[in-house]
């Protein structure tokens, strides 16, 4: 199950993806927002990203205007690793070498077509393991070293 969440600036991106992620049979949970009133990323992009690290999705998806700020705040919840992506290359290397369980995309920046293109670029990717999975125990040790200052 993907979850998927945006604020108001990743709205209408945001309702494209969740029809595109349902013709491919994807079960989706949408986890807002729902309307263009002015919302704070940052509460989307926790309540997504503690959806994932706690096991209740799979993987998640985030949109705001440009994707910085979803992936920032993303970022911030141990275990997710949220990239932020503009084209098919980052969306591959994004799973294949990074296995970011969180997709981030700018709602401003790109159009409904190219955002597809990069949610199924990276869903039918596949982690590579080996030397990516010893960078990723490197980060993943930073995160437990930062996390208890």
């Amino acid at each position: 199950m993907i979850i998927i969440g945006s604020d108001h600036g990743g709205l209408a991106l945001k309702t494209a993806l969740n029809s595109y992620l349902k013709r491919r049979n994807v079960m989706v949970h949408d986890a807002g927002t729902c309307s263009d009133a002015s919302v704070d990323y940052p509460d989307f992009g926790q309540k997504v990203a503690e959806s994932v690290m706690n096991g209740d999705a799979d993987l998640g998806i985030l949109i705001c205007g440009t994707g910085i700020g979803m992936s920032i705040a993303a970022n911030k919840v141990p275990g997710i690793r949220a990239a932020l992506v503009t084209d098919v290359f980052m969306a591959r290397m994004a799973k294949e070498h990074n296995n970011a369980n969180v997709l981030v995309l700018g709602g401003r920046v790109l159009d409904e077509q190219k955002a597809c293109d990069l949610v199924g670029t990276w869903l039918d990717s596949t982690f590579e393991g080996g030397r990516h999975q010893a960078r990723l125990d490197k980060i993943t040790a930073l995160e437990k070293k930062y996390s208890t200052l």
